[in-house]
């Protein structure tokens, strides 16, 4: 601890190690607790240790928009997975997608999709977040994605088979920005998703 500190009288600061005074007096002023008992005596210490306190309080403001910006984009991306965990336990069939309302499902799921990999870009670290059950997990439901992307392509009816590609091209988009940023496997989209489902500890949804 520099001598350019003083102490409060009947303070047992100064009889301890000096890193931990250190320590201390940073914790304290970087928590914007105030001093306590170790005050800066010299004048440049005066103007060094207020700033400290604003960087502090800079942390401290810039953490709250954090976990409340974070926590919508973790409940976007779970949602997503327990919907097409429910589309899975429903298994619909190539005949049942190939409708006017198959065609609003597949074009819903492309835009959750499309929602999931903005988060991804813009809140990068909610890629370590890890999903409790599979079916709450994105991880594991991805692959359903997949395989409905590809129902809604063989379709008949035209709008059908532009929703299943809407979802086909987001899966691959999602899969683009997976592999550029966190993965590095290359590959094609199917395998990138299946690449991202064992980063999760998880096994692909199948179809």
């Amino acid at each position: 601890m520099p001598g350019a500190f003083t102490f409060s009288p009947g303070s047992k600061a100064a009889q301890e190690p000096a890193l931990l005074d250190s320590l201390y007096l940073s914790l304290v002023t970087v928590a914007t607790l105030g001093l306590g008992d170790i005050a800066p005596g010299e004048s440049w210490l005066r103007l060094v240790s207020p700033l400290e306190a604003l960087v502090g309080f800079a942390l401290l403001t810039a953490t709250v928009p954090w976990v409340l910006e974070i926590y919508p984009a973790l409940t976007r991306r779970r949602v997503l997975a327990i919907r097409l965990a429910l589309l899975r336990d429903s298994d619909p069939s190539t005949q049942q997608i190939d409708c006017t309302a198959g065609a609003l499902l597949l074009d819903s799921l492309a835009t959750e999709v499309v929602r999931v990999r903005i988060d991804f870009t813009q809140y990068a670290e909610a890629y370590y977040f890890h999903d409790g059950e599979d079916h709450a997990s994105l991880a594991a439901m991805v692959g359903y994605a997949d395989a409905l992307a590809q129902r809604g392509q063989a379709g008949r009816r035209p709008e059908v088979r532009l929703a299943g590609n809407l979802l086909a091209g987001a899966l691959k988009d999602l899969a683009a920005i997976l592999d550029q940023r966190f993965l590095h496997r290359g590959g094609t989209p199917t395998e990138v998703l299946a690449a991202y489902a064992a980063d999760h500890g998880r096994s692909r949804a199948q179809p």
